[in-house]
């Protein structure tokens, strides 16, 4: 196409055709080059953007682990929230009104008809409502509690209802919202960060710090749960012990880490029609020593299913039964690891 545009014709019209073609010409290579642009773009974002956009994903993960653990040292503290539901926040931002359009169920609260103090009839000379934010599946709700200020009509006693025991105190999440962010945190893997953008559609604003403060606060009154469910573990005949590594922030604001371990430890009776339910229990540790699991298992006489690791040696002592896993088994080389037992491989092999 080129070689053509080389020698122009001298005859108007003429020229006025190679010009047009020439024109069409280069808006074909526009076009061409700005697809081509594009894709080394996307090669480039896809080959070298990957990692960075990983470690912004981490920090962020990682501060928002942060806040979560600094709100459950609070919660344990007695130190309530503050006005803006984030102690960690840098900016103070003043508590917003929940947002009018979300459906509203109130629940009066009356402190009774007659005085507490002389039997005289109580008339209401005023009240206060407090409104938490909670969700059912599928929508949000304000639950209003209304307690009306009531007055002796003989004495001039004051009478009002208490407030019914809340999650967390001075705090705006009821019970059915804070179920929902720890599913979808813990169990979904839904970061707050993302929580916080789906709320927003729905026209609710919560900030991460606020949702964090609101989980660190609600762990914390987990953790008798936890440690009921730790002790229904080591109450069976047997138990399965494992162990996997996880990410620890070595030090605030920063993303270096170092390899943790988090153990588990879970009782299922299933396979012998066992009349317990399945449970399993987590323990924390920011290293692999052996003597974390020997601290978790201090005392459990019972059969305890682990892999080989060294480490879960100290569980094999005296009153302890141990029983490999079957991967473990079978990395076996049978019968000569296993002279006393000639149809070894017949038993291990048909379980893989």
């Amino acid at each position: 196409m080129l070689e053509a545009f080389k020698s122009l014709p001298e005859d108007p019209d003429e020229l006025r055709s190679v010009s047009a073609q020439m024109l069409q010409h280069i808006q074909s290579q526009a076009y061409q080059i700005e697809k081509l642009k594009a894709e080394l773009h996307g090669h480039r974002k896809a080959r070298f953007g990957a990692k960075s956009e990983a470690m912004d994903q981490l920090a962020l993960d990682l501060s928002e682990d942060d806040e979560i653990a600094q709100a459950a040292k609070d919660q344990h503290t007695g130190q309530p929230p503050s006005d803006d539901e984030a102690p960690n926040n840098k900016r103070q931002h003043s508590r917003k009104p929940l947002p009018d359009h979300l459906d509203r169920e109130d629940e009066v609260l009356s402190p009774g008809e007659a005085c507490h103090d002389c039997g005289g009839a109580l008339r209401q000379v005023g009240e206060d409502v407090t409104e938490e934010l909670d969700y059912i599946p599928g929508h949000f709700v304000v639950r209003r509690f209304i307690r009306p200020r009531m007055a002796c009509t003989c004495c001039e006693a004051f009478a009002q209802a208490p407030l019914p025991s809340r999650l967390i105190e001075r705090g705006r999440p009821g019970p059915g919202l804070v179920a929902h962010m720890l599913v979808g945190k813990y169990c979904d893997h839904l970061p707050l960060e993302r929580q916080s953008r789906i709320y927003a559609r729905e026209g609710v604003d919560l900030h991460r710090s606020t949702l964090s403060d609101w989980v660190g606060r609600t762990t914390a009154l987990l953790e008798p749960l936890g440690e009921h469910i730790g002790k229904l573990v080591r109450a069976g005949p047997a138990l399965f012990a494992d162990d996997t590594p996880v990410k620890l922030q070595v030090r605030a604001n920063t993303t270096k880490t170092k390899t943790a371990r988090l153990w588990s430890y879970v009782r299922d009776e299933r396979p012998w029609c066992g009349a317990a339910p399945p449970c399993a229990w987590y323990q924390f540790s920011v290293d692999r020593k052996g003597e974390h699991p020997a601290n978790h298992l201090a005392g459990y006489t019972g059969t305890v299913h682990a892999d080989g690791f060294a480490g879960f040696n100290g569980l094999f002592g005296k009153g302890k039964v141990s029983a490999p896993l079957i991967p473990q088994v079978m990395r076996l080389d049978c019968p000569s690891q296993i002279p006393v037992v000639p149809n070894a491989r017949a038993a291990v092999h048909p379980a893989g």
